[in-house]
């Protein structure tokens, strides 16, 4: 199985990509779960799941990303 935390920082966009890989391991892991929370919890991301997998994955990754600025 393909670890959480490169398949989270493969959805992010270079600047957050960068971002995040500056943290500490724990913190990637933590946003990594967050992300994955993300993306089974969230109906509307099932849909486009359906459409186009990396596509779900990028808009979990940016609310999560979201969250943790806001």
């Amino acid at each position: 199985m393909p670890d959480p935390v490169g398949r989270f920082l493969a959805a992010l966009d270079p600047e957050h990509r960068e971002a995040v890989g500056a943290e500490p391991r724990a913190e990637q892991e933590r946003l990594a779960a967050a992300w994955e929370r993300e993306l089974a919890s969230d109906a509307e991301l099932d849909t486009l799941d359906e459409l186009s997998p990396p596509a779900a994955e990028a808009e979990a990754a940016r609310r999560v990303m979201d969250a943790g600025s806001a």
